[in-house]
């Protein structure tokens, strides 16, 4: 995995988010969508994360983005973040990391020089088309936004 390159076409998609409501990437198709991958629902990085992306939604919004956030945490987890954080877009539990490895976000890491394998931050920014736009692989988790609009060049 982790071969998708910019330009590529998207790997589709078809899960529920966090209400049960299925979701597809067709379901953005003449939006831009900024697909991130996060390892875990409540932790200091992946709210951390989260939260940048909700403090800046409107102006993502204004700028033509959806967001999506898909870990392996369960539909209740999900819940739980969101209503605790106040996120205003919707989150998948990809607990079959179908997902996750369609976009190489499943995959050997290291931890205090232990390896295992886990969710690798990543962050898709998706075309209206469909089309991968840009890959972030190194996700500023505190200005994630800000990131996502400087290298659009927005």
């Amino acid at each position: 995995m982790g071969s998708l390159k910019v330009g590529d076409k998207a790997p589709d998609f078809q899960l529920v988010d966090q209400d049960g409501t299925a979701l597809g990437l067709k379901d953005f198709r003449g939006s831009k969508l900024i697909l991130y991958f996060y390892p875990k629902d409540d932790t200091p990085g992946c709210t951390a994360e989260a939260c940048n992306l909700r403090d800046n939604y409107q102006v993502l919004k204004k700028k033509g983005f959806k967001v999506l956030g898909v870990s392996s945490d369960s539909e209740a987890a999900h819940k739980k973040f969101i209503a605790k954080y106040v996120l205003p877009f919707a989150l998948i539990p990809d607990k079959e990391k179908t997902i996750l490895k369609a976009y190489g976000a499943w995959g050997r890491k290291k931890l205090y020089g232990k390896e295992y394998d886990g969710i690798i931050r990543t962050t898709y920014v998706i075309d209206e088309k469909g089309v991968i736009e840009k890959i972030f692989t190194k996700v500023d988790t505190k200005n994630h936004s800000q990131q996502i609009l400087e290298e659009m060049g927005l």
